[in-house]
């Protein structure tokens, strides 16, 4: 525990933050919406949060083709699918979706303050026939997918977005800001003398795992 006073229940949080508007108290929905449909028809990037069965907790990015993501009916019920392109292979979300049934998605559309979140029952699916349904046009065939249902649809507000400056390309700094290596490099996973060849093998075989992505 830190040595600096925490708050400890709702009681104390609502003593320094005024109560929400009743718009922003009643956004949660269930099931997608034509517009949110089509948020996640645009979008090229999504943030998975899961959690194990212990109660650890795992945020995942995911990108690819804006529509990438697709909405499927099964019954009377919809589904967000999400198609599992080439990764590290640790599968830490699909581990954590099979131990506990939940995940939830955060949508983004590049340019656009507001985001989109859906939270729900989860699952992993290899099905044959969902998996060619599923695949984006042009990438290859999934292994599997991940498939949530829709059961908290709401939108965030731009304000975190507009803050951060995060679409405004001038703003950006990539360069003096640490990349993979440097990161695994301070953590003591590679040796100051194989920085610059691990480098050079990561980019190669970003190439690699991106062509794989490519249906031939």
């Amino acid at each position: 525990m830190p040595t600096f006073s925490t708050i400890a229940d709702t009681d104390g949080l609502r003593k320094i933050y005024r109560s929400p508007s009743s718009v922003v108290q009643s956004k949660v929905k269930s099931g997608l919406d034509s517009a949110s449909l089509a948020f996640i028809a645009h979008s090229p990037f999504v943030l998975v949060g899961s959690r194990d069965a212990s109660g650890a907790q795992d945020v995942s990015p995911r990108g690819g083709p804006n529509g990438f993501v697709s909405v499927i009916n099964d019954g009377d019920q919809s589904f967000v699918v999400l198609p599992d392109l080439n990764g590290n292979n640790l599968i830490d979300t699909y581990t954590n979706v099979v131990a506990t049934g939940q995940a939830g998605l955060l949508f983004f559309v590049p340019g656009q303050g507001e985001s989109l979140r859906v939270n729900g029952a989860a699952w992993v699916s290899n099905d044959s026939v969902l998996m060619q349904s599923c695949t984006p046009v042009g990438l290859a065939t999934p292994k599997a997918a991940l498939v949530v249902r829709p059961d908290q649809v709401f939108i965030h507000c731009a304000k975190a977005l507009r803050r951060s400056h995060l679409w405004d390309p001038s703003t950006w700094t990539p360069a003096s800001a640490p990349d993979a290596i440097d990161i695994l490099s301070a953590q003591g996973l590679i040796p100051a003398d194989q920085i610059d060849a691990v480098r050079t093998s990561l980019t190669a075989g970003y190439e690699t795992e991106l062509a794989l992505d490519l249906s031939e």
